[in-house]
């Protein structure tokens, strides 16, 4: 194989892999943001919702990191979610720096609802591809993935500290 074709091979892919995630995130995901949050909430805050259905400690910072933004404006995003009844936040007894951030029974149900629409979209697509082949694509995306973070400098670039190896496109489970 030639080193154009070969280049040529890999722009296709990186093409094809970018229209794929474009079409998850802004298609399918905000679309069903905007049904099942009917406006309530924006894209960067339902993945606030996400982080706190994981845990429930954080610094700001932390928030900030995930969020991607500043210390401030992750403070505004927080308060935001508590004005609208969809998170509790108390600060820690030991330590004023670290929140403890909870999901009220209203952002439980956002979230259940936003997270069951989302499955059942994604259900309705996946289910004309072979389950192996899903399988499959998804070790080949997994080991690219491993690649590119062990060819970055800065692997946190990638994956904030605040969520380690947790992917928020995964399910994830509420708990009480």
């Amino acid at each position: 194989m030639t080193r154009d074709r070969s280049l040529r091979e890999i722009d296709d892919f990186l093409g094809s892999a970018h229209v794929f995630a474009s079409a998850i995130a802004d298609i399918i995901e905000q679309r069903l943001l905007e049904k099942a949050a009917e406006g309530q909430v924006t894209a960067s805050q339902m993945k606030l919702l996400k982080l706190v259905a994981m845990t429930n400690s954080y610094t700001l910072g932390d928030v900030a990191s995930f969020l991607r933004v500043s210390n401030a404006a992750a403070s505004k995003a927080v308060d935001r979610l508590v004005r609208r009844d969809l998170l509790q936040r108390t600060e820690d007894q030991k330590d004023r720096r670290v929140m403890h951030l909870l999901l009220t029974q209203a952002g439980r149900r956002l979230l259940t609802a936003y997270e069951s629409a989302r499955q059942r979209k994604l259900q309705s697509i996946f289910v004309q591809f072979p389950p192996e082949d899903l399988r499959r694509t998804s070790e080949l995306l997994d080991r690219l993935s491993a690649d590119i973070v062990d060819h970055t400098a800065n692997s946190e670039e990638l994956c904030p500290p605040a969520l380690g190896a947790r992917s928020l496109s995964a399910p994830f489970k509420l708990t009480a």
